[in-house]
């Protein structure tokens, strides 16, 4: 089952931006050269942006050959198919990665299990409901990509298939 994707580089050094290429290339199967733009709300990083065409765990594969690499801010998308949710990775420096099931409409569904912990460390005093519930909807990866997010308006989108 195929569906598709983008993957948004939002800030990275110079420096690493072969190496992307390279890990992007890997789990795609494909030559991938993105076009680099300068990063306004970062200077001295570059963005890119690749909408990608694939198997469903690509989304996965992505964010984890890219998750470790320090000062790499960067998110991968999945829309949902007839047999999968959609996807959505975030990382950043500070907070790590963040991921997300999604539906039809976009909108980030949080499993029952990860709602009753929160719940349940809300209960016993360890956190705040509305702190945990707000960590679960990822906020706090939207707050410190959306900067990033802006800068972007308007960047170039190249399409890749995924060889299979």
């Amino acid at each position: 089952m195929t569906t598709r994707g983008v993957l948004y580089v939002h800030s990275a050094p110079r420096a690493l931006c072969p190496h992307i290429e390279w890990a992007v290339a890997g789990v795609l199967g494909a030559r991938v050269s993105l076009d680099w733009t300068r990063q306004p709300a970062s200077p001295g990083t570059w963005r890119a942006e690749l909408s990608w065409q694939g198997e469903a765990a690509t989304a996965s594969k992505l964010a984890s050959a890219l998750r470790g690499w320090h000062l790499l801010r960067f998110e991968v998308t999945c829309e949902p198919s007839a047999a999968t949710e959609g996807e959505r990775f975030s990382c950043t420096p500070r907070l790590g990665i963040y991921h997300a099931v999604t539906g039809i409409h976009g909108d980030i569904m949080i499993p029952e299990d990860r709602l009753r912990a929160a719940a349940a460390r809300a209960a016993r005093g360890e956190s705040d409901l509305h702190a945990e519930i707000t960590k679960l909807l990822g906020k706090p990866w939207d707050d410190e990509l959306e900067p990033f997010r802006y800068a972007g308006e308007g960047a170039p989108v190249r399409w890749l298939h995924q060889v299979v």
